[in-house]
């Protein structure tokens, strides 16, 4: 009976909110991507739900396997204004967020906007700038605003940034705090491709001679429709089961002896809303248990740190999240 009720429930829910439009769009920006990123499926859908969720994105993964591109072919699928910052060793925060500039007409300072001042923000090697370049980029990341000379500038919607660092290149790189690194909504680990997607990805290199990738994605979201459709994911219904489901997940990441540090009450809320942009992005306007388990890891993979004798054994996060994961009852 209950079992039939749930049904029924998940049926009414089903009117509740037109998703339609979102997940056509949807849809159709994953197929541009498509047409030159192989493989990485999941790694679109990160991005989409970031977008969806209005989260930002950190990217790791060794050189040459399409983060940047991933991210410059979303850039030009969704029609709304970008910008790429390279971080370096010598890179100022003025250099990121703008300056005041003295005009000899008016005889007074006006503010000239820096990278940061556009909706979607690529910041190439987040790890190479000094520890106070990179605390100015999460502050605006966190606040959407940035304070300069007593005035206030407010980044316009959407504002998503998404970050990549190279792991194995220690030297020249500043390591990002975890308090730093709580500001972004994902953590996500790209792969090497598989030996049939290495094949796929020659193959369409070899067809195209070489011709620059992204004049073939075709504008099929505005800026707008981002901002609309953020304001229709925060309407996804989340039953209180699933809310409990999330908070016993984060607990149980405060209490394994396996983690030194566990995942903040600002985890179980990214939970939340990464799990609302993953039904959305299905065409449901309710959350499930699958939803929440496909976003746990890259959500918590760099909120927690996992203890030192552990991670001298080799463990990593991922494992220990999964491990938390599979030993919680699945509500149903």
């Amino acid at each position: 009976m209950e079992l039939n009720e749930n049904v029924e429930e998940n049926i009414r829910f089903e009117s509740r909110i037109d998703l339609s439009e979102l997940r056509n769009t949807m849809d159709a920006v994953r197929a541009e991507l498509q047409k030159v990123i192989v493989g990485q499926d999941k790694l679109i859908d990160y991005l989409l739900v970031a977008l969806l969720a209005n989260g930002h994105v950190l990217l790791e993964g060794v050189p040459g396997i399409a983060k940047t591109l991933a991210v410059k072919l979303l850039a030009k699928a969704v029609d709304t204004s970008f910008s790429r910052i390279q971080f370096t060793p010598d890179l100022m925060p003025s250099d990121i967020l703008g300056t005041s500039v003295f005009d000899m007409k008016t005889s007074d300072f006006q503010f000239r906007k820096g990278p940061v001042f556009a909706n979607l923000i690529l910041v190439d090697e987040v790890n190479r700038a000094p520890a106070k370049t990179q605390a100015a980029m999460f502050e605006v990341m966190e606040e959407r605003q940035i304070t300069l000379d007593g005035d206030t500038y407010r980044m316009e919607a959407p504002f998503i940034v998404i970050a990549t660092q190279n792991p194995i290149e220690q030297e020249g790189t500043y390591r990002l705090p975890e308090a730093q690194l709580d500001r972004f909504l994902f953590k996500i680990v790209v792969d090497y491709p598989n030996l049939s997607e290495e094949f796929e990805i020659i193959r369409r290199e070899h067809e195209t001679k070489g011709f620059n990738k992204i004049e073939n994605i075709s504008n099929v979201m505005s800026g707008d429709q981002v901002v609309k459709f953020q304001l229709l994911v925060r309407e996804v219904i989340v039953e209180s089961h699933l809310m409990a489901y999330i908070a016993n997940i984060v607990q149980q990441t405060r209490q394994t002896p396996l983690l030194y540090l566990g995942a903040s009450p600002r985890a179980s809320l990214a939970i939340l809303n990464a799990a609302k942009g993953m039904a959305a992005l299905n065409g449901r306007d309710f959350v499930t248990p699958e939803d929440i388990k496909d976003v746990v890891v890259p959500v918590l993979r760099h909120r927690v740190i996992v203890s030192p004798e552990k991670e001298m054994e080799g463990l990593k996060a991922e494992q220990i999240i999964a491990e938390i994961v599979a030993g919680i009852e699945v509500p149903r």
